[in-house]
């Protein structure tokens, strides 16, 4: 009985240790590491000076301001309505809301070009929403306004995502206590709720922010790409380098935005990991 039962539990779905260990090792390595290792090689293949004047450069210092300040301020306006778009799938019945929770993946599933030609479109002076506000003065196409519109469209999922799971675990036992015990919903909510939500919040923050900075397709026609109006993205940047054979200045600008990512996401995993022993913890 016992060999039967050690040789049932030697058995796996997927059979072979070492055969998808290599698998994985050898698609990690195709996929990933060799491109990011060229990206570092041909990077350090420039000279300090160098590489310094490129990253610098005026054009490429607003290109910076651009994308993170916008990507910033979009993953902040994320990560409010985010909470009230999870919260209301979660708690709430009401016609639709299948419906509604799959067009939240919208975002992921539509080519970001599309999005991006689609959004111009409908916030330029002569489109639906962008004509109403530029009777009262106020542009949002070509304009800074636009490109953080374009990047809150792409970036409301990975909020979304990441709340709804802990909002759907969490045991409405504990609010009831703080009921039972005279608290109001705000106290309930801030003191109870929001501390459990905090973690899945920052970690959809980043992901949002993260996703913005590097974005691309659905931000370059809003955007207008205007070096005068500094409305260029990062990303724009390097594929302009690219367009005019300038390897060199295009690896040394996306070596800054893969450290900026690696960091990013270094952020964002010490958050689920402390999350994860806090929850095994309770």
């Amino acid at each position: 009985m016992r060999s039967m039962r050690s040789n049932s539990a030697k058995r796996r779905v997927i059979p072979g240790y070492r055969l998808t260990l290599g698998i994985t090792v050898a698609m990690l390595s195709v996929f990933i590491l060799i491109p990011l290792a060229s990206v570092l090689v041909k990077s350090l293949s420039l000279k300090p000076s160098e590489f310094i004047e490129i990253i610098l450069a005026p054009k490429v210092l607003y290109a910076f301001g651009t994308s993170i300040g916008c990507s910033l301020i979009a993953a902040v306006i994320n990560s409010f309505f985010g909470l009230i778009i999870a919260w209301t799938l979660v708690r709430y019945d009401f016609p639709g809301k299948r419906i509604l929770d799959g067009l939240i993946e919208l975002p992921f599933a539509l080519p970001t070009a599309v999005a991006g030609i689609t959004l111009s479109k409908l916030y330029s002076d002569t489109g639906l929403i962008g004509s109403f506000f530029s009777r009262i003065g106020v542009d949002i196409s070509y304009t800074h306004i636009g490109l953080t519109i374009a990047l809150i469209f792409i970036g409301i999922p990975f909020v979304v995502r990441s709340v709804q799971p802990v909002l759907e675990k969490l045991d409405p036992q504990y609010e009831e206590a703080a009921y039972t015990l005279g608290a109001s919903g705000r106290t309930a909510f801030f003191r109870v709720i929001f501390p459990e939500l905090r973690p899945a919040l920052l970690v959809g923050f980043g992901l949002a922010f993260a996703r913005g900075i590097g974005e691309y397709g659905s931000v370059i026609y809003i955007s207008g790409n205007s070096e005068k109006n500094h409305t260029q993205v990062i990303s724009y940047i390097i594929m302009q380098k690219l367009n005019y054979l300038d390897y060199s200045g295009a690896t040394a600008i996306a070596l800054v935005m893969l450290v900026v990512s690696f960091l990013l996401l270094f952020v964002i995993n010490i958050i689920q990991i402390r999350q994860a022993r806090r929850t095994n913890d309770v």
